[in-house]
């Protein structure tokens, strides 16, 4: 007896469409899966800081200064801002990546590499061994109470670089290195944050506080309610943004307290919603008024399954998708566009000073990063409270501490807090993009030969 067709088999055939629309349709499924290719926005990223520096050292340098100092101003009846393109990225804009960072630290806390302590403890020993050795090499050649102030500049690992880079090595490098080395930079922004947070921020106003504790609250009675849309939290957020502006903390901290605020599980339903979209699905395949294109009858149904398929996705992971191109192949290009532009001119090697903060600052990056990483490892594993994850061997471990010393975006970010003198700033600056690629360089000739040489054995250790 020949088995009874589904219901999807009796379905009605896939319909011919316009070949001009076939070829587009092919075109952008080609584009998504480009731009979802990690080692892409790494690149896209070193191409702007590659703009940047040619811009800033071409005869159209002035034109490169002259357009972030352009000012941006809108009003609204007496209410009038003004502020120029470079507060609006440095300030603004980033509030959107330090928020994809704030839910991917969300996310690890809740069932990632930081969900236990049996698994934290190892990355997160790492990231702090990774924060300690470089600033203890940047503050032996930089003692000087001025210079010192930038002692976090080389503490931090860009995750998008550095997991791009290690995209580029191909799939022979074991998953959970990969696992480790996001891990260990999700960390290290945490702990770029807290420096930020405590060392980097003015005098405290504390009636900032009040505002930006109104703009939490103003959250919490959005999720409370049931609002699940993201949209609406703009509005709060920009509160929390205002409030920490206010208080002399960085703006774009707000971006954290909204990651980590996001839920990790979807908002409470009557129904599954799976089997909303089942149901809905069904309803719709023999209801007249889809054949009839009645809005009214559809709208309900319509709005069910619209709802049900944004639900079958928690927040921290639908938001963070639907952003993560705008930061990878927007935010971040535009902030490394805006900030890599380092006359070559304007550093005085000559001079002590800006000498001593470009090679603290490489220096910190190149050796110090992966020094900390793989000492404070083997003291770990030597104590034995921790272990290396499978697959994990001391030289995909060194890989990983030269990758972590790619330090490009929050480096960068670090530097513009830390110094107000404009040569100290452009030779830190110089510091991080010659201690990143040197970095990624490193990385890759090691990562290189090092998946060369246990390819033979077939082993992670």
């Amino acid at each position: 007896m020949a088995p009874q067709k589904t219901a999807r088999q009796m379905s009605t055939p896939p319909r011919e469409v316009p070949a001009a629309q076939a070829a587009a349709e092919r075109a952008l499924q080609t584009l998504d899966r480009f731009l979802h290719i990690e080692a892409v926005g790494g690149i896209v990223l070193l191409a702007a800081a590659a703009v940047a520096l040619v811009w800033a050292n071409s005869p159209f340098a002035a034109s490169y200064e002259h357009l972030w100092h352009l000012t941006v101003s809108a009003s609204i009846g007496s209410f009038a801002i003004s502020q120029t393109l470079h507060f609006l990225i440095n300030d603004g804009l980033m509030t959107v990546f330090f928020l994809v960072v704030g839910m991917e630290i969300r996310r690890e806390i809740h069932e990632g590499a930081l969900s236990t302590p049996a698994q934290a403890v190892l990355p997160v020993a790492a990231a702090i061994g990774g924060v300690v050795a470089p600033a203890a090499i940047y503050l032996a050649l930089n003692p000087d109470p001025v210079r010192l102030h930038g002692w976090a500049v080389p503490t931090a690992t860009d995750i998008a670089f550095a997991v791009g880079v290690l995209a580029l090595l191909g799939r022979a490098v074991p998953a959970n290195l990969r696992v480790f080395l996001l891990a260990l930079a999700i960390i290290d922004d945490v702990i770029a944050v807290l420096i930020i947070a405590l060392f980097y921020s003015g005098g405290l106003d504390f009636t900032g506080f009040v505002v930006a504790g109104a703009g939490i609250l103003m959250v919490l009675a959005m999720q409370r309610i049931g609002i699940g849309s993201s949209l609406p939290y703009a509005a709060p957020g920009a509160v929390i943004w205002i409030g920490l502006l206010m208080t002399g903390a960085h703006p774009t901290l707000a971006g954290v307290v909204l990651g980590l605020m996001t839920p990790v599980r979807s908002r409470p339903m009557r129904e599954d919603p799976v089997e909303v979209v089942s149901r809905v699905a069904s309803e719709l395949r023999d209801n007249e008024a889809v054949a009839a294109k009645d809005e009214r009858t559809l709208a309900r149904p319509l709005k069910q399954l619209a709802l049900a398929r944004r639900e079958i996705l928690p927040p921290v992971v639908r938001v963070q998708a639907r952003l993560h191109p705008w930061v990878s192949y927007g935010i971040m290009p535009l902030f490394a566009l805006a900030n890599a532009g380092v006359s070559l001119g304007g550093v005085d090697l000559a001079a002590a000073g800006p000498r001593h903060v470009v090679w603290g600052v490489a220096l910190a990056l190149v050796l110090g990063k992966p020094l900390g990483i793989v000492a404070v490892t083997w003291l770990m594993t030597l104590l034995r409270v921790g272990r290396l994850p499978d697959g994990v061997s001391w030289g995909g471990l060194l890989l990983v501490g030269l990758l972590g010393g790619i330090g490009f975006t929050m480096s960068i970010f670090i530097a513009m807090l830390a110094f107000t003198d404009e040569g100290l700033l452009n030779a830190a600056k110089l510091g991080v993009l010659a201690g990143s690629l040197g970095a990624a360089f490193l990385g890759l000739g090691w990562g290189a030969l090092h998946i060369r040489r246990r390819a033979p054995a077939g082993s992670g250790h």
